[in-house]
């Protein structure tokens, strides 16, 4: 632990001193479940921390060795983990199937695509640094189901309610698990291989015992639903893989049901994908530069300063550069602060993304008000902003060794900015029209004004309003 605590200490430069002594405490004091593949943001619920703060210090932690980060691509019906990387760089798959689901699934960045933090085993050795060992309920609790199912404190009680029987079978060895059906519907789950089978069970009862075989191999194995009546059954498992399997015969009712739909937030890679501090930290470890993983909903804001040639021009080049350099300083911390992240600056200009329009109404709110402050200081009008935010879908990519983003809403967001004018914030409808947005715009008691206007280069109509 005498690492653990050096590294502590040196996070505490870094990071908020709440949040530093919560991660200190969970890896001095927790069960080992409380250090595999943490939530964040349920981390940061528990602590009664601030959720940006506490995302930018398991970044630091992780950063600085203390954790690794895993990028889970899961499933949104039972939320199981269809697969785990070390990088988003690995999540290469156009389509990731679950069986027991029997669905297939693109994973786009937005809830597809969860980010977790495990204690690095030099700090600490936890069971699930080698899950092969981990009993079944720990295996589903810590391995199979993400972070975002919210599972209960009665888990074991629930699995010994649900799950009629399970077992565990070494690598290349065989088992045969004797039961009762009863007249429900079963699924055989087996968590490691993702393999399923679905049984109806119905019709009359019957004393003949009933036989059913079993493979596993490392497909992920969804086979035809069977039908069997209720009574003795005889299940042969033949695991042809090269670790253990577990599988489960669960009763598909009411509690497995119930318990599936129990969801809490959890950290999304869009949103960490639009968190400064990531930026900062994992400049270039992002994307491959092959890769386009999709987003079906991100904001864009794009800032250019009016007139900045003239100003140039009037103040001078060193002037002018000072009160460009200061600008520039004021927006990165509005959008950090707003939980968003600077994706890069063009000449005077600012293209930065935000996981919810809100956030990006809100950070421009505060950058035209930055911007009358600082012109007053100046007792001068030289720093006046042209903002334009658009919401849609985009793709991620590597460009310039750096992660960018691709696609029309980028285009429109550009367009929008090119037409803002002298304190006008130009916005599209898709952003005024997004609850959270229309509600802040509500509260600060601002009427957004519909524009009649073409964007160059969009052939459809795109709705525009100003917000004074």
């Amino acid at each position: 632990m005498n690492e653990a605590i050096n590294q502590v200490a040196v996070l505490r430069n870094f990071v908020d001193a709440s949040v530093a002594d919560a991660i200190e405490q969970v890896i001095a004091d927790g069960e080992d479940r409380d250090l595999c593949r943490i939530n964040a943001l349920a981390f940061a619920a528990r602590h009664e921390l601030d959720p940006e703060k506490t995302i930018a210090g398991f970044l630091h932690a992780a950063s600085l060795g203390i954790f690794d980060i895993s990028w889970n691509v899961l499933c949104p019906g039972c939320g199981g983990v269809l697969d785990t990387n070390a990088s988003l760089r690995t999540v290469l798959k156009q389509e990731y199937v679950c069986a027991l689901c029997a669905s297939g699934y693109e994973p786009t960045l937005d809830e597809l695509v969860e980010v977790t933090f495990t204690v690095n085993p030099r700090l600490r050795r936890i069971a699930g640094h080698v899950p092969h060992e981990l009993p079944v309920n720990e295996y589903l609790r810590q391995m199979y189901w993400s972070s975002g199912v919210d599972l209960p404190e009665n888990f074991d009680a629930l699995i010994e309610e649900m799950v009629l029987d399970s077992a565990e079978v070494p690598a290349g060895e065989k088992l045969v698990m004797s039961l009762h059906l009863p007249p429900v519907f079963i699924i055989v789950f087996e968590a490691v291989t993702h393999s399923v089978q679905f049984i109806d069970v119905k019709g009359e009862p019957i004393r003949e015992r009933q036989n059913l075989s079993l493979a596993y191999d490392r497909d992920h194995g969804h086979n035809q639903t069977l039908e069997m009546r209720p009574g003795p059954v005889r299940i042969s498992i033949e695991n042809r893989t090269d670790t253990r399997v577990i599988p489960a015969v669960f009763i598909a009712g009411d509690p497995l049901h119930d318990m599936l739909q129990r969801r809490r937030p959890f950290l999304t890679a869009k949103r960490l994908l639009t968190n400064q501090t990531f930026r900062d930290l994992y400049r270039t470890e992002t994307l491959d530069i092959a890769q386009r993983l999709k987003i079906t909903s991100l904001t864009f804001l794009f800032t250019d300063l009016r007139g900045s040639t003239e100003l140039y021009e009037r103040v001078g080049d060193l002037d002018a550069f000072d009160l460009v350099r200061s600008h520039f300083s004021v927006l990165n911390e509005i959008v950090a602060s707003e939980a968003g992240a600077v994706v890069k600056t063009i000449g005077d200009a600012v293209m930065a993304t935000f996981s919810t329009p809100e956030r990006a109404v809100a950070a421009a709110l505060r950058m035209r008000e930055a911007m009358r402050e600082l012109n007053a200081k100046s007792g001068s009008e030289d720093l006046v902003l042209k903002i334009g935010v658009h919401e849609g879908p985009c793709i991620a990519v590597a460009m310039n060794e750096r992660q960018d983003y691709f696609g029309q809403t980028v285009n429109i967001a550009s367009r929008v900015q090119g037409l803002a004018h002298s304190q006008a914030i130009f916005t599209t409808g898709a952003v005024v029209g997004d609850a959270g947005a229309a509600d802040l715009l509500r509260r600060r008691n601002l009427t957004p004004v519909e524009q009649n206007a073409s964007l160059r280069g969009i052939e459809r109509q795109v709705q525009l309003y100003a917000i004074p």
